[in-house]
């Protein structure tokens, strides 16, 4: 007998990307000029599985399943290819989703720049749907449940949710709801389309279960929430928990018991776990990276900030120090720059820029970038443009600020506004609603990233025994993009910064 709950994901999220975490932002793109099976190869190989049953899965599916099984559910996770050995005594199949139409920043950014169609994200995402053993079991009474960071995308496609067969969506964090929607889906009862998540209903640390199987490349949680209040993003509408020790020990140990030898610490902002304010805590941030450190052997983290890093020189320093080792020469973050504006900056972030003042922005970026570099983080940054109070002036200030970044090892990712948190009732921004200068902009980035992506592939992977051969295919790859780039906006990409050629 199968189990009552199937779980899964589709394709680009059931993947360990290489072992390689922010390899996995290549799904975010659409297909191009490259072959699908070749761009799956290099950015979203399937992962291994034993009878269907995926060794690794994503992190959110984790805590849906965890909370399931404490709650006394027969549940399993099960890799989308392998779907139709467990379907014929399943009762439910909840699917995790974090871009399902491509509608993200990255996803729209991406699709729109380089002219073509919906992103793999969004294309897997629908042919999982489409399965045939899907669509039968869902003549069977199979119900369709669908949560992740991207449910909020099918709220707005009512007729594809329709036309899918999905019968409820869940918007938010669901620990406290997850149990009774798929014990009704099981028994029967009546589910609701679309369930979002209350701030009321948000579960406190002691209703967080912790993951019970290993999580994609080793992910675990150290906190959730975030206090820095910036219009644009979502999370911080959420309360504000930091872990326990104890609770990120049990998940380290969860991973590191399957083989897992290297693990990805998420937070908003890990540099400030533990801290009730915008200033680190630096005995707490570090007995976190001794905690880390004793159980792996390589670590890095999902999202810092550029204000904490300025903040905490001395810190970034001792951590360096834990971190890099024989096993590890960097460590990477994902890091939202955003604007190279003071004056856009107080209008919609301007805790994000705390203990510092709006005005200093800039400094602030140089500040922590010179600091990363010193010490070997290299982050992936984020710029947003299209913001609704954007302006010219604001747009001339970051392209100056990218200017001053050229010899920061890192990428720099444009993206168009999205509305979500607080100005989640603003108009999307598009290609076509791009200006000169925001394309100059844009063309600075992909210079810039077009540079250090083929400085960044020579350590990426570095002591893997088939480092030359993907070293050979990604730089192949980033020679296809920058060839396309020229093509559609006539770009001349070899300026100074880019006369260096760099070896594979």
């Amino acid at each position: 007998m199968g189990a009552k709950i199937l779980l899964t994901a589709d394709r680009t999220l059931m993947s360990n990307y290489h072992n390689n975490e922010f390899l996995g932002f290549g799904t975010t793109a659409p297909p191009n000029v490259v072959p699908d099976w070749f761009f799956q190869l290099l950015f979203f190989p399937s992962i291994k599985t034993i009878n269907g049953i995926p060794i690794q899965a994503p992190y959110g599916l984790r805590k849906i399943e965890a909370q399931l099984l404490n709650e006394g559910f027969d549940v399993l996770t099960v890799d989308p290819d392998h779907l139709c050995k467990y379907l014929d005594d399943a009762k439910a199949l909840g699917i995790h989703v974090m871009d399902p139409f491509g509608l993200g920043p990255a996803s729209s950014t991406f699709s729109r720049i380089l002219k073509t169609g919906e992103p793999y994200v969004a294309k897997h995402f629908h042919l999982l749907l489409e399965k045939p053993e899907l669509v039968e079991a869902k003549k069977r009474g199979l119900k369709i449940i669908v949560g992740g960071p991207g449910a909020w995308q099918l709220m707005l496609r009512p007729k594809f949710v329709d036309d899918h067969g999905i019968d409820c969506i869940i918007d938010g964090e669901a620990e406290k709801v997850v149990s009774k929607i798929f014990k009704a889906a099981i028994e029967g009862g009546e589910l609701p389309k679309f369930y979002e998540v209350d701030i009321k209903e948000s579960p406190s640390l002691n209703e967080i279960p912790e993951i019970r199987n290993p999580s994609i490349n080793g992910l675990i949680e150290i906190g959730r929430g975030c206090c820095r209040g910036c219009q644009f993003c979502s999370v911080t509408l959420r309360p504000l928990r930091w872990y326990p020790y104890e609770k990120i020990e049990k998940e380290l140990q969860v991973n590191v018991n399957s083989g897992i030898k290297s693990v990805i610490i998420h937070a908003e902002d890990v540099l400030l776990y533990g801290s009730k304010t915008v200033i680190p805590n630096r005995e707490k941030v570090l007995k976190l990276h001794e905690l880390c450190k004793h159980y792996i052997e390589t670590l890095s983290w999902s999202h810092t900030s550029m204000a904490a890093v300025a903040a905490a020189p001395k810190l970034i320093e001792e951590i360096a120090e834990l971190i890099i080792n024989d096993k590890q020469e960097w460590w990477g973050a994902e890091i939202g720059i955003e604007t190279g504006s003071p004056e856009l900056v107080k209008k919609v972030m301007p805790a994000k820029v705390l203990p510092f003042q709006p005005e200093k922005w800039p400094e602030v970026v140089k500040t922590a970038a010179g600091i990363m570099t010193d010490n070997n983080l290299v982050p992936a940054c984020t710029l947003i443009t299209g913001l609704p109070q954007e302006k010219e002036d604001d747009v001339v200030k970051t392209i100056e600020l990218i200017d001053d970044l050229k010899d920061f090892k890192s990428l720099i990712v444009p993206l168009f506004f999205v509305p979500l948190g607080k100005l989640k009732d603003k108009d999307w921004f598009t290609m076509e609603q791009m200006n000169d200068l925001q394309m100059e902009l844009l063309i600075k980035c992909l210079r810039h990233d077009i540079y250090w992506a083929k400085v960044i592939m020579k350590s990426y992977f570095k002591g893997k025994w088939y480092s030359r051969i993907l070293s050979l295919l990604y730089w192949l790859f980033v020679k296809i993009i920058e060839r396309k780039a020229k093509s559609i906006y006539n770009i001349p990409l070899k300026t100074k910064i880019l006369r260096m050629e760099v070896e594979v």
